[in-house]
């Protein structure tokens, strides 16, 4: 499962909420690991290029409604990812955890590990369908429902892996290769949200935490080369 956020879709230098030069990078890197490694995978997307929850919330918006609007803009994003991923000739399913039939199939738990099962990338968008959950969270779960192997957690800031500290406010910041989930909620090093990083400890579920954006570490991390941080 590759978790990656709304902001890695983003232009980093114009007001695009999308930027189609990253947008298909990304596919590229991912079509081509399918076609080259034994790998059946699945993508969770955030929204935060477009819209946070969290944000709205704290500009007035009622929060279950923010967090509603962010979900729409997963999908947003989705749809955008699934297009450039299938135009490199990799077949592609969205599936929503709001029921959008014109536009994406509904997330089953069945069709989903089917859908794998048959060579297509799987995207899930809308988060789990509510309020007060991180895109975090809905990876970790989704990853828990199909079996996944690992939950594989792309950064977008050029932030290799976990560190000690945040390594763009202190220059002293060393990267951990491996860390347990204990040590992540006892030092509060932000990985993810703590829901997800106790549902993923749970459930047994490893983390792999990498910067997306680097050029070819997401072959690398899909094909289980020692990079980023293990969380386990």
């Amino acid at each position: 499962m590759l978790k990656m956020s709304g902001e890695a879709l983003a232009s980093p230098s114009a007001a695009e909420a999308i930027d189609g030069a990253v947008v298909e990078r990304l596919a590229g890197d991912i079509v081509s690991a399918c076609q080259e490694l034994p790998l059946e995978l699945a993508i969770v997307v955030g929204g935060g290029n477009i819209w946070r929850g969290t944000t709205g919330a704290a500009e007035g918006i009622d929060r279950a409604t923010s967090d509603t609007m962010g979900m729409l803009g997963t999908v947003i994003n989705a749809l955008a990812l699934q297009s450039a991923i299938e135009r490199l000739g990799q077949p592609t399913r969205v599936l929503s955890a709001i029921h959008m039939q014109e536009v994406a199939e509904p997330y089953i738990r069945r069709r989903a590990v089917r859908h794998l099962e048959k060579g297509r990338v799987v995207i899930f968008a809308a988060g789990m369908g509510n309020p007060y959950f991180t895109t975090d969270t809905s990876a970790a779960l989704r990853a828990a429902e199909i079996g996944a192997a690992m939950l594989l957690k792309g950064t977008h800031s050029g932030v290799d892996g976990v560190y000690s500290a945040d390594p763009k406010l202190d220059a002293t910041a060393e990267r951990l290769d491996t860390v347990s989930f204990m040590e992540v909620v006892r030092r509060d090093l932000r990985v993810m949200d703590l829901t997800a990083v106790t549902f993923c400890k749970d459930n047994g579920l490893p983390v792999l935490v990498f910067d997306l954006l680097a050029e070819g570490a997401l072959r690398r991390a899909l094909a289980g080369e020692e990079i980023g941080t293990l969380i386990r």
